[in-house]
């Protein structure tokens, strides 16, 4: 039987095959130290489970909730912009709670995409940012830039040369893989543009506290205007260790927010309220949970950063989000990430995620997520220092059989 329509529009996922390796390891008994998803393994606060288990007693919270977000959640929300970014929001009209920042991606797509509609998206990109709008019948025209210099020149020719005109372009800095971060000067420039050229931004900012220098991530909504052409989505999941809860936010211009809050209409019922109540509690915190866990990966990195370099394998500091973004080491290059991946689980029980599932630019690379304890980190590069002298050896007996012919 043939695939679906819009089914056979996606390609095979990359990261699949790469879990099944890791799937059938485990079977074996062998310990796969599992750097791959950006899955986290911290426990969510104690005071938010609290509050879950408080509001859950209740059962009048048992009944179906707001697909658009309890009042108090969008107001947490709100404040939490102003008090973060200095953005001033109308819980009513620029706030709606999605089930995660995903969710509120791939709906946004089905909410404003049109059949044949062009989207301006940067590859390497976290998958969904694509495919929301592939399964909507839109058009993705990648572009292999970086917040610097060189992207309003692709911008510039992107816009010339896409017929028809792109709709939108998706931005996410930090960035989820490469971690690369970007300065409010460049979300002026990006601004200004998409007003000049009628074109939407949807920005994820699903990582916005999770950072490791002085300066916290901005949003493009501090730019003066941004409101008349942004949306921009936000995620509990990594800030506050929620990840199952399946709670963020996309917050913006009112025209656009009203369209995804009328597609989530007739979609869901929101998230089961005492999460949405657990989720405002943590928003109107004092902030020391976040704190928390920013020191926590930011331990961790440094760990991920000095080991694995011992190792032969060497890491680039990221400056943000709770991911690292590896280039393949010089001698296993021409084996691409997806048969580099699977190699590091065959022969160092050591998983990772493939650059090549973030779009074909980011072959030479792998993802390492820092979703293990310091201890797992350091045997996970014992593994690979292993695996590396094993490699080393196998690829001098190689070159002593060819000289000897």
């Amino acid at each position: 039987m043939e695939d679906f329509h819009k089914t056979r529009r996606l390609p095979p996922y990359v990261f699949e095959q790469v879990n099944r390796l890791k799937a059938n390891a485990r079977s074996e008994g062998r310990d796969i130290i599992d750097l791959g998803m950006g899955n986290p393994d911290l426990p969510t606060p104690q005071s938010i489970v609290d509050k879950l288990v408080e509001t859950v007693q209740d059962p009048r919270t048992h009944r179906y909730s707001s697909s658009k977000g309890i009042p108090g959640l969008r107001r947490a929300q709100a404040n939490y912009y102003k008090r973060r970014f200095g953005v001033k929001l109308d819980p009513d009209t620029q706030i709606v709670a999605t089930l995660g920042s995903k969710e509120g991606f791939a709906n946004m797509a089905q909410a404003i995409t049109a059949p044949g509609d062009v989207i301006l998206c940067p590859d390497p990109s976290y998958p969904i940012h694509a495919f929301g709008f592939i399964m909507s019948g839109g058009v993705i025209r990648s572009m292999q830039v970086e917040p610097d210099d060189g992207f309003m020149r692709a911008l510039e020719r992107a816009v010339r040369h896409s017929i028809p005109k792109p709709l939108a372009i998706i931005l996410s800095y930090p960035s989820n893989p490469t971690a690369k971060l970007a300065s409010l000067d460049f979300y002026r420039e990006v601004v200004a543009f998409a007003k000049k050229h009628d074109i939407i931004i949807l920005s994820d900012l699903a990582y916005s506290e999770v950072y490791f220098d002085d300066t916290p991530p901005p949003s493009v909504l501090e730019v003066p205007g941004a409101m008349d052409v942004a949306v921009e989505f936000t995620s509990m999941s990594k800030t506050y260790s929620m990840p199952g809860w399946r709670m963020g936010f996309a917050v913006g211009n009112e025209r656009l927010i009203g369209a995804l809050t009328r597609v989530k209409s007739y979609l869901d019922y929101g998230a089961f309220t005492p999460i949405q109540v657990a989720a405002t509690a943590a928003l109107n915190g004092d902030g020391s949970d976040i704190e928390e866990v920013r020191r926590t990966y930011k331990k961790r990195r440094d760990v991920l950063v000095d080991s694995f370099g011992k190792a032969g394998f060497d890491v680039p500091p990221p400056p943000a989000t709770m991911f690292a973004w590896v280039p393949i080491p010089e001698k296993f290059k021409d084996l691409g990430s997806l048969e580099f991946s699977k190699l590091l689980i065959e022969k160092a029980d050591v998983a990772v995620a493939p650059g090549l599932g973030f779009g074909e630019h980011g072959d030479e690379h792998v993802r390492i997520a820092l979703v293990e304890n310091e201890h797992r980190i350091r045997q996970a590069a014992r593994n690979i220092k292993r695996f590396m002298g094993m490699a080393e050896k196998n690829l001098h007996n190689v070159v002593s059989l060819d000289t000897r012919r």
